[in-house]
Parts: structure tokens; sequence; C-alpha cells
């Protein structure tokens, strides 16, 4: 039985055409990791990403100092925003800026939307979404005077189209969702959500943290209203990298977000009185850029254009369906129990497995050299990366997993 496990793991990694690619990322001497199944977290390094690193520090830094700012700085927002949405968003250009944490964009975006929305005074999001999202909806709803509708999901699913049609109405500003659930990976219809929002006059705002690099996105397609996500899952932007922000061009001059700053501003360099927002998504800039945080992304959006989104998700569902059959055949018996959906179209990235007393064998897990990712109150997600994870990998992992719950019964 574990032999045929292999071996069908083996003979997907010689079919991989993506499998070249594992090569570009960093593999350290004297590593200790022999199943990384965390890339819904935080991706791995890739060589190119070193590089330009070291580059940039001792040419553009050290060279340039101050010029730098005028060589380009000022454009990576905008000019890495619109290849980030032309290579994994759909978004057409002068949509989507990189700047600030995901919570932060978050808050401007939501606090723009409803402040859009006058005489609309509830805004719907479900129970089960990221925590930041919830939060961040709370405070705005404190802030403003709103009401939020809760809508109860299931946490080994995630938000269906009925549910929304039964949330929204004539006074529904805003609805908030993600793409695919932190917790399940459930994949929504983001269309048709959208479509059942539009209808009722209220605005749509995706979390696409755990989507891009992962699925395919087609916000333009979608008519979406706004989106936000963070680059460094499977974007590898590494730990803390800026997030990105997508405005639909045709709301940029109805919705103004509420932190105006000098980079925001029309005319930035003028410092004049009183605050003119810049035309288009660079109005949602703030603060100064995070120019050093952002240069992983230019070696990343290479990667992911060279493999292409439909490989990207063609491979996503294969490492997640092989670990379904591991799970099926190796953990079901030790009393695991998957909690994500089978069906490969409402899957997202990552696989959820549950079962009481997860949490006792991490320390086991790390120590083996297999990092997979814990969520309360029982569920350790599979996380695998199609650009840097193999089959085998996958297979070595589960592996140790399930001596361990031998061990542990």
């Amino acid at each position: 039985m574990t032999d045929d496990l292999l071996a069908r793991a083996e003979a997907l990694d010689a079919a991989d055409p993506l499998a070249p690619l594992r090569a570009r990322f960093v593999t350290p001497d004297g590593h200790d990791v022999i199943s990384y199944l965390d890339g819904n977290s935080l991706g791995r390094p890739l060589e190119a990403t070193a590089r330009l690193m070291e580059s940039f520090v001792r040419e553009q830094w050290a060279g340039r100092l101050i010029r730098g700012w005028t060589d380009g700085w000022l454009e990576w927002p905008q000019v890495l925003g619109d290849r980030l949405g032309a290579v994994a968003l759909g978004a057409g250009p002068g949509q989507v800026v990189i700047a600030d944490s995901t919570t932060v964009l978050l808050y401007k975006l939501a606090r723009a939307a409803v402040d859009a929305q006058p005489g609309r005074r509830r805004v719907v999001l479900d129970t089960d979404n990221f925590p930041t999202d919830r939060y961040v909806l709370e405070g705005i709803a404190a802030e403003r005077g709103l009401e939020l509708v809760w809508i109860e999901t299931d946490p080994a699913t995630g938000i269906h189209p009925g549910q929304v049609a039964a949330a929204v109405g004539g006074d529904t500003a805003l609805v908030l969702f993600s793409h695919v659930a932190y917790r399940s990976g459930w994949l929504a219809d983001a269309a048709e959500i959208n479509r059942i929002a539009h209808a009722a006059g209220a605005l749509t705002m995706w979390d696409l943290s755990h989507s891009v690099g992962s699925v395919p996105v087609e916000l333009d397609a979608w008519h979406a209203d706004l989106a936000v996500g963070c680059t460094y899952k499977y974007l590898n932007g590494g730990p803390g990298a800026p997030a990105f922000a997508y405005l639909r061009r045709d709301l940029q001059d109805r919705l103004r977000q509420p932190i105006w700053g000098w980079m925001g501003h029309r005319a930035s360099f003028h410092m004049g009185p009183g605050f003119e927002p810049a035309p288009g998504a660079r109005a949602l800039l703030s603060g100064t850029p995070p120019i050093l945080a952002m240069v992983p992304l230019h070696a990343n959006l290479d990667l992911l254009a060279d493999a292409g989104i439909a490989a990207v998700r063609a491979k996503s569902v294969q490492l997640t369906g092989y670990v379904l059959e591991l799970a099926d055949r190796w953990l079901a018996p030790l009393g695991v129990e998957v909690v994500s959906p089978r069906e490969a179209h409402r899957r997202g990235g990552h696989v959820t497995l549950c079962r009481p007393g997860f949490e006792q064998l991490l320390d086991a897990l790390w120590g083996q050299g297999v990092i997979p990712d814990y969520r309360r109150p029982d569920g350790i997600r599979i996380g695998p990366a199609p650009l840097s994870t193999s089959f085998a990998e996958v297979y070595r992992g589960l592996s140790v997993l399930r001596s361990l719950l031998e061990k542990q019964r």
C-alpha cells in the first residue's frame, strides 16, 4: 500500500511540467526540512530574490541613494501593481497598487466603500472569515454607526451565493468575503456573489490572500469592485511583504480612502496646503512606499509569469488531490477527518485535516523536519505550494504524520 502511493508521487513528479522551477528556490546548506507544507502561510525564497536584494542594496540603494526615487522607485507601487494585475489578478492596468499591509488596505477600501454608499447602513460578512477582515469591519461599524449582518458559514466549507442573496438588500452598503476560505480552503463563486450583491446595489470586496498565485483570479471579468491580498504566501514576497489593493477603474473617482498621506496626493513633492487625491488607484497610497520590501516581487512575478497561472492551478489541484488520497488511505483510519471540499472546482490550494490532539504533535512534526500549519481548535492545514513543492515532499510529510499518530494511538 505504501509503495504504490510513493510510486504515484514519483510518477506525478516525473510528469510535472513545473518541476524544473523548484531549482529556482533557495535550499540552504544543512537545512533540516524534509517537507514544507505551509506555503499557504509563507512562501519559500527564490535564488533570484537573494541576488536582487544584494544588488539593490549595493547598487541602487548605496549607489544611487536618494536619486533612486526619481530613477523609478516612486512608480513601483503602480508598476508592480499593474504587473501583478496582469499575471495573477485578471485586472487591467491602473487598478492595482502595492502598499501597506493587508489590514491597512482592508480598512482603507472598506471605509471608502461604506462612505460612498450614504443611506445604506448594513455591511454583510461571514462568521468564519479571517480575523483581520472581521475585526476591521467591526471597527468601521463602530466608527460609522453601521450594522454588521453576519452570515453563519460552515467552517468545513464557506460562503454560498444563496446565503448572500438572503442577507443583502436595499440597505446593504458592502459585502466582504474571502475568495478562498483560510480555514477550509473553500473556493467561493465570486462572480455569482458579485452579481447578487450588485443587484441589491451593494459594493463587493474580496480578500485574495489565499488565492493570489494559487488559483486563477479574474477581477475584471467578475465585475469585482474592491480586493486586497498579501504577497508573502504563494507570491513568495517574504515575511511582512507589502499587500496589494484593487479598485475598479469606474469607482476611482467615487471612492476616497480615509488615510490621506503625501504619497496619495496629486503632487506629492509640492507639499502644499490641503489634500488633493492623485488620479486613479495611486490615491490609495498614504506614506512612503516600502521599496526594499517590494524587491522580491520583481523575481516572483517573473517566476509566476514563466509558469502561468493555469499550470499552477492544474498542479495545485493534483497536489491537494494527492493529499486527499494519502489522508483517506493513511490518516482516516487513525481518526483524522478531512474538512475541505473534495470537489476540485470548489477547493483552493490547501487541505485541512482535523483530529483532537493535533496540537500535541506540532513539536514532534517540526523536530522531524515536517512543517504544516495549525489552526485551532484541532486543524492542521496542508498547504503545498505548486511552484516549490514536489509530490514526494507531500508523501514524506504525511508519512511522518501517520507514524506519529500511530505512536500516539
